[in-house]
């Protein structure tokens, strides 16, 4: 199964992990740039609907016994986990971004190799400018 990835959200990403210093380039990050070269792009006006992308809200079950989580898929500086956002950097998004809603994604966590089944995945349109 491949990601798909808007291009926006491509660009953005990897903008970022191009101005990061060598010791911030973690683990996570390598895979993330893994991940994002092997996703189809896509204009942002094209991106499945239900597809986990940046500013993504989204629901998945972890594992046995099942443990539902609910968080905002964003980028880092804007990552606060008593907001329940994730920094798209955590080895959570690194497994999600690109999937859809009913996907199930076997991926190594720092607790070990979970099975993590994507539930709900809501995205908020963003509304173009329309200039007079």
């Amino acid at each position: 199964m491949k990601p798909i990835v808007k291009e926006s959200d491509y660009k953005t990403i990897k903008n970022i992990i191009n101005n990061l210093t060598p010791a911030q380039k973690t683990r996570e990050v390598g895979q993330l740039m893994d991940e994002l070269d092997l996703a189809k792009k896509v204009p942002d006006n094209k991106i499945p609907k239900g597809t986990i992308q940046l500013n993504s809200h989204f629901e998945v079950e972890l594992g046995q016994p099942t443990q539902t989580i609910k968080m905002k898929m964003v980028i880092p500086k804007d990552a606060d986990l008593a907001q329940n956002k994730i920094s798209v950097f955590s080895p959570l998004s690194v497994a999600l971004i690109g999937f859809k809603e009913g996907a199930t994604v076997d991926w190594e966590l720092p607790g070990g190799l979970r099975k993590i089944k994507i539930v709900k995945v809501t995205n908020q349109v963003q509304k173009e400018m329309v200039t007079k």
